[in-house]
């Protein structure tokens, strides 16, 4: 990550007591809202907060940080889910998972998703900081990485929840 160092030697990058915040921004031709993620003082964990609009049909989608903030080719160019230690995929509160499984969210009658969350592999700084990556939403549920027969190989990858909706890279949000 590059620091920038202002006129009066200030420098604007996280530092060790610095609790970052980041947003995701989501605008797409239905899904639209916002993500916020607050790493916590104790850098334990990072708390995620979802409140998007038009995510259908109503239930359980996916929802996972990917490994590039590249969009150029809408989400297929924010590559895989963010897995720095080359874990299977998982739930969020499995010990072996992705980085950037964060599991399902699930959207009301009308599309809506209001929620907030504690994440304890997510982080907002550091070498696998999560800022700069996407966050993508899936068009089916997430298996969780307990897909079975046909299923399996695609679960341990991907939790088979099918296309990506809407994403947005995760940037550093005003203090």
């Amino acid at each position: 990550m590059a620091c920038i160092i202002g006129m009066s030697a200030t420098t604007l990058c996280p530092t060790n007591d610095y609790v970052p915040k980041g947003i995701a921004v989501i605008k797409s031709n239905t899904v639209n809202g916002l993500v916020r993620f607050e790493q916590s003082a104790d850098g334990t964990r990072v708390v995620v907060n979802i409140n998007v609009t038009g995510l259908v049909p109503a239930g359980d989608h996916g929802f996972h940080v990917h490994q590039n903030g590249d969009l150029s080719d809408g989400c297929m160019s924010a590559g895989a889910h963010f897995n720095p230690y080359n874990q299977t995929h998982g739930a969020p509160n499995d010990t072996v998972r992705h980085v950037g499984d964060l599991g399902n969210i699930i959207a009301d009658s009308e599309g809506k998703v209001v929620r907030e969350y504690n994440d304890t592999q997510i982080k907002l700084s550091g070498p696998n900081s999560i800022i700069g990556r996407a966050v993508v939403f899936h068009a089916l549920v997430d298996d969780l990485g307990k897909g079975q027969g046909e299923r399996e190989q695609e679960s341990k990858k991907t939790g088979n929840a099918g296309a990506r909706v809407a994403c947005a890279v995760i940037g550093i949000a005003k203090e």
